[in-house]
């Protein structure tokens, strides 16, 4: 059906950037909104930015100013570019998308298998 693969995961001292993509693959009609989600340990899966097919955006508020979405309709690709990061970023990042796969109307969300990102302070 749909397949996402997070990438651009990784290690990075306080203050640095990271950027994040995620790829959508598979049968699909059309993805709608798509996002990042992210998950530290003991703690709950939390929305870090979403954007829809048209370019609307929504941060959560640690992320504002510092984290900006992307998406590229033509590869089906999103982006996360995260600057200023601290040590409270450090969590798995997952990658979201509503879609609609057997009809052109009903959506279905779909998850990536997340990518870890460790900022040391």
């Amino acid at each position: 059906q749909v397949q996402l693969v997070e990438s651009g995961g990784g290690s990075v001292q306080a203050g640095g950037s990271l950027r994040l993509s995620c790829a959508a693959s598979g049968s699909f009609f059309r993805l709608n909104t798509m996002g990042w989600y992210r998950q530290a340990p003991g703690k709950q899966r939390d929305l870090v930015a979403s954007i829809t097919s048209g370019g609307t955006t929504n941060y959560q508020d640690s992320a504002k100013g510092r984290f900006a979405i992307s998406r590229d309709n033509t590869k089906n690709t999103i982006y996360l570019q995260m600057n200023s990061l601290k040590f409270e970023d450090s969590a798995v990042y997952y990658c979201n998308a509503d879609a609609a796969v057997f009809g052109p109307y009903t959506y279905y969300e779909y998850w990536g298998q997340g990518t870890q990102v460790t900022v040391s302070s």
